[in-house]
C-alpha cells in the first residue's frame, strides 16, 4: 500500500472526530477512533467465516462440550464471535444501537473482547448514546473497507499507527513512544537477522522474537516477515511486553488476525512484571522510549538488583534514576538463549539508543559498570551511528547496538563502529520531528558495510572505508587515576588572621580566644618558612601573653590551617613521613587500559608538575564508547586573508546598497 492509500484509510476513520466535536475534547477522539477501527478490523476479518460460526453455534448448543475450540476452528482464527449483528446491522434500528453494539462486543471470544476491554470500550458506547452519537459513529464505521483481501495486515500496521500518531498530537503525547518509523525498523531486523541468513534457509527452521517494549508491534511484523522471506517454510513465533493499553491492544489484536497466539502480548512494565518470565528467545529487538526516567519502579527494580545480584536482571549495574534505556537492555540479555558446548544457542538483540548510553557515567557509575559487564562478556558486536531527524519524537542521532553471545570467530574480542549519519533522504513533508528517512538503497548499503565491516577496515582503498572502524573490546576501557601533588604552605600572621581566630571555632575548643589573639597581635606582620618555626614563635607569644600551650592534635591543624597559606615555593606538609597531597590540586586523568599507569605519569604529567604521583587506592576502571571522537573528521579554518576579502566585499554591497535607499 502506498503512503496516500493508508493516508486515506486514516482519514476516513479520522473523520469522525468531525462527529465528536463539541461532545468530545481533541485529546479523547482517540478514545472513540481507535476502539471502532480495530473493533471494524476484526469484523471484516470474521465476516468470510460468520455463517460458519453461527452454525456451528446452533449444532453444538445443548450438547455440554467445549464449544471454543470448535467455534476457533469454525473461524479460521483464534478469535470469533457468535452474534448475529454487524455494524451495518446495527445502524438499521438507532434506538437500540447501544444495546445491540453493547452485545455484539460480548459475543467475542473472551481474547478479543479483551483487547476491546483495554479501550474501555464499554465506557465509550454508553458515553455516545448519551450525546445521541453512537448511530453515526457505527455508520461511519461500518462504510470503512478493512477486508484482508483489501488492505493486508502490514498495510493495517500503517493505519494504526498513523492513527496513533494523530492522537499523540492531539493528547500532546509523544507519538515515538507508540511505534518506530518502518524504513528504521527494516534496517534494524536486516542488522538483527543477517548474519543467520543460511541458518534460517535450513528446512523445518523455527525462530522466536520479542520485543519487552513492542508498542504497536511494528517490529515484531517487520522480523516476521523478514525471516519468511529467507524460508517460506520457518515457523516465527512473536513475543512481546506493551505498557501503553491502546498500543497493546492493537498488537494483541494484529496477532489474533494472523493466526498467533495473542497470550504472547503480554500487558504492564516490562521492569516489574515481566510477562515473559524465564524465557529466552533467539531474536530480541526494541526501540525503547529515550531518556525515560524510572523513578515510578525504583523500589521494585533496585530490591531486584540488591537481593538477586548477578542472578537477576539487574545485577550489573543501575543508570541513572531520569535514564532507563540500559535497563532494557539488561532485561533483554537476561533473555538470551544460553550457547552451548558446542557453540549451538545463542541470541541476537537490537536496540535503539541516543547517545547517552554511549559515555555516560564516570568510571564505576552504574552505566559504566553495565558497559564494561557487556564488554569484557564480549557480548556487543557492533553500534551503527544513524542520522538525526529520523523518528517522530526527537530529532537527536541515534543509534543501534547490537547485542549477541554468539559472535562468530572474527568478531570475538572485536566491535564494529559504523557510521551512517550522514546516509539519508529529506522528507517530502516532515511528520513530527521527522524529517529524514532511509531509503532501500540506504538500507542496502549499510547492511552490506555492516556484515562487511572487517574486510571493509583492512581495505584503504574502500570507498566506504571512512564509515566503518574496528575496535577490540578493552580499547573501550580506561583506569581513572587519581593525581596528588603535594600541599606545599608558607606560614605568617596576618590582620585577616587575626579575625579568623575570633571567629575559629576549632581554636576555642583548645584555647582561651581572647588570649590566643593578643598573642598573635605581636606577630602581624610575620612570615616564617617552615611549620616548625612558626609553630616556635606562636608558642613563645603564648607563654608571653600567659596562655598555655594545648598539646592535643586536634589543636596543631587547627594553627597549621590558620598560618599555613599556599605557595608553589612552600615547605612540603608530610604526614607520618610522607607527602600530604593537596585536594584542590588534585586532577584526574583516564588512561586506556593497555597502558601503564605509571609510563603514562612519566610521559603526560612529570613533565609538568614533577613532583606528582597516583594514589593508587583511588583508582577507578571504567568503560565508554565515545563514537563521535572516533569518526572525528578535523577542518581547518579559512584562511585570515579569505574572510577579510569576504568581509570587504560585504561592506562594499551594504554599502552599496544604502547608497540606493538614501538617493
Amino acid at each position: 500500500m502506498n503512503s496516500s492509500k493508508h493516508t486515506e484509510l486514516a482519514n476516513h476513520a479520522w473523520s469522525v472526530a468531525d462527529l465528536l466535536r463539541g461532545d468530545y475534547k481533541q485529546s479523547d477522539y482517540g478514545k472513540v477512533i481507535l476502539p471502532f477501527t480495530v473493533l471494524r478490523r476484526l469484523e471484516c476479518v470474521l465476516e468470510p467465516t460468520k455463517d460458519a460460526v453461527l452454525d456451528t453455534l446452533r449444532k453444538m448448543e445443548g450438547k455440554g462440550l467445549d464449544v471454543a475450540q470448535f467455534l476457533r476452528r469454525a473461524s479460521g482464527h483464534s478469535f470469533y464471535n457468535t452474534s448475529p449483528y454487524t455494524l451495518a446491522a446495527i445502524t438499521g434500528d438507532a434506538s437500540q444501537a447501544a444495546a445491540h453494539l453493547t452485545a455484539y462486543m460480548g459475543a467475542f471470544s473472551d481474547n478479543a473482547r479483551e483487547v476491546l476491554e483495554k479501550y474501555e470500550f464499554a465506557q465509550q458506547i454508553e458515553r455516545l448514546d448519551r450525546a445521541n452519537l453512537l448511530y453515526q459513529v457505527v455508520g461511519r464505521f461500518a462504510d470503512l473497507d478493512l477486508h484482508p483481501d483489501v488492505v493486508s495486515n502490514h498495510q493495517m500496521g500503517y493505519v494504526f499507527e498513523e492513527l496513533i500518531r494523530r492522537f499523540s498530537e492531539q493528547s500532546n503525547e509523544t507519538a515515538g513512544e507508540h511505534f518506530t518509523p518502518r524504513e528504521v525498523i527494516k534496517l534494524m531486523v536486516n542488522l538483527l537477522v543477517a548474519p543467520d541468513a543460511d541458518l534460517l534457509s535450513i528446512p523445518g527452521a523455527s525462530r522466536t522474537v520479542l520485543d519487552p517494549a513492542c508498542g504497536t508491534g511494528g517490529m515484531l511484523t517487520a522480523a516476521e516477515e523478514h525471516i519468511t522471506a529467507l524460508n517460506r517454510d520457518a515457523t516465527v513465533t512473536v513475543f512481546g511486553q506493551e505498557l501503553n493499553p491502546e498500543s497493546w491492544a492493537i498488537c494483541r489484536s494484529d496477532l489474533m488476525i494472523k493466526g498467533q497466539d495473542p497470550d504472547n502480548i503480554a500487558f504492564g512494565n516490562s521492569f516489574t512484571d515481566d510477562g515473559h518470565r524465564g524465557r529466552c528467545v533467539d531474536y530480541l529487538l526494541a526501540n525503547p522510549p529515550f531518556g525515560v526516567e524510572w523513578k515510578k519502579v525504583r523500589d521494585e527494580v533496585e530490591h531486584e538488583h540488591n537481593s538477586l545480584g548477578d542472578s537477576g536482571r539487574f545485577g550489573a549495574g543501575l543508570p541513572r534514576i531520569n535514564d532507563g534505556s540500559f535497563l532494557f537492555l539488561q532485561h533483554m540479555i537476561s533473555k538470551m538463549k544460553p550457547v552451548d558446548g558446542a557453540g549451538r544457542g545463542g541470541s541476537r538483540i537490537a536496540i535503539v539508543f541516543n547517545g547517552s548510553p554511549l559515555f555516560t557515567g564516570a568510571a564505576d557509575s552504574g552505566e559504566s559498570r553495565i558497559r564494561r559487564w557487556i564488554l569484557e562478556n564480549d557480548w556487543l558486536e557492533g553500534i551503527v551511528a544513524l542520522p538525526d531527524q529520523l523518528f517522530y519524537n526527537t530529532g537527536i542521532s541515534t543509534y543501534f547496538w547490537i547485542v549477541t553471545n554468539r559472535k562468530n570467530q572474527a568478531h570475538r574480542g572485536r566491535v564494529v563502529l559504523l557510521d551512517a549519519r550522514d546516509r539519508w533522504a529529506k522528507m517530502r513533508k516532515s511528520l513530527g520531528n521527522k524529517r529524514k528517512y532511509l531509503t532501500d538503497e540506504h538500507i542496502r548499503e549499510i547492511t552490506d558495510l555492516y556484515a562487511g565491516a572487517l574486510d571493509v577496515t583492512s581495505d584503504p582503498e574502500h570507498p566506504s572505508h571512512a564509515m566503518v572502524k574496528v575496535f577490540a573490546n578493552e580499547d573501550f576501557g580506561f583506569r581513572r587515576i587519581t593525581v596528588e601533588r603535594p600541599l606545599k604552605l608558607r606560614f605568617e600572621v596576618t590582620d585577616q588572621t587575626l579575625e579568623e581566630a575570633r571567629t575559629s571555632k576549632a581554636l576555642a575548643r583548645h584555647v582561651e580566644v581572647p588570649v590566643f589573639v593578643q598573642a598573635l597581635r605581636s606577630l602581624v606582620g610575620t612570615r616564617w618558612e617552615t611549620r616548625e618555626v612558626a609553630f616556635d614563635a606562636v608558642r613563645c607569644a603564648l607563654r608571653d601573653a600567659g596562655g598555655l600551650w594545648p598539646v592535643k592534635k586536634p589543636f596543631a591543624a587547627a594553627l597549621r590551617d590558620l598560618l599555613g597559606t599556599r605557595d608553589p615555593a612552600g615547605e612540603v606538609q608530610r604526614v607520618k613521613g610522607e607527602p600530604e597531597p593537596d585536594p584542590d590540586l588534585r586532577d584526574y586523568e583516564n588512561v586506556p587500559l593497555g597502558q601503564d599507569v605509571e609510563e603514562y605519569l612519566r610521559r603526560e604529567v612529570h613533565p609538568h608538575v614533577p613532583d606528582a604521583w597516583i594514589d593508587r587506592t583511588k583508582t577507578k576502571t571504567g568503560y565508554e564508547i565515545p563514537f563521535t571522537r572516533h569518526f572525528y573528521v578535523y577542518t581547518p579554518p579559512r584562511p585570515l586573508a579569505e574572510i577579510d576579502a569576504e568581509l570587504q566585499t560585504l561592506e562594499a554591497e551594504i554599502q552599496k546598497l544604502l547608497g540606493e535607499v538614501t538617493r
